[in-house]
């Protein structure tokens, strides 16, 4: 269980700093303006998968190649600035789950699904007392 609660730790510390880095240190603008969604690293600490997504989607695989080419430099920032035993090699994927999410809203709405029901404010349903 510690090894669990470990790990969410180095994900949430890694995703918090790829940001900060992507934010502060990084000059191509296209790549500034990505969003880390999650990082799930490896227990041995080897890799670390990095979730990322931007504002305008169809940019996304242009900016997947230019993360690409500077992962290694991204690398080198990571480890002034995690302490770490060993910083992990980086592994950039587009998340399409908001794309995803999208399209299944997309289906409920064919489908004749108000956005009310669908989060669980339907006005016609009573409130049942058992």
């Amino acid at each position: 269980m510690s090894t669990n609660l470990r790990m969410s730790r180095i994900n949430k510390q890694l995703q918090r700093e790829l940001a900060l880095i992507f934010e502060n240190d990084i000059k191509k603008e296209s790549v500034k303006s990505i969003i880390i969604t999650g990082v799930e690293c490896s227990k041995d600490l080897e890799r670390a998968k990095v979730y990322f997504t931007a504002l305008e989607a169809r940019k996304c695989p242009g900016i997947l190649k230019e993360l690409n080419e500077i992962k290694g430099a991204v690398r080198g920032l990571l480890g002034q600035t995690i302490k770490l035993r060993r910083v992990p090699a980086l592994e950039f994927i587009i998340d399409t789950s908001s794309a995803y999410g999208a399209k299944i809203d997309a289906i409920l709405d064919r489908l004749g699904f108000s956005s009310d029901y669908r989060n669980g404010n339907s006005s016609d349903d009573e409130e049942q007392e058992f």
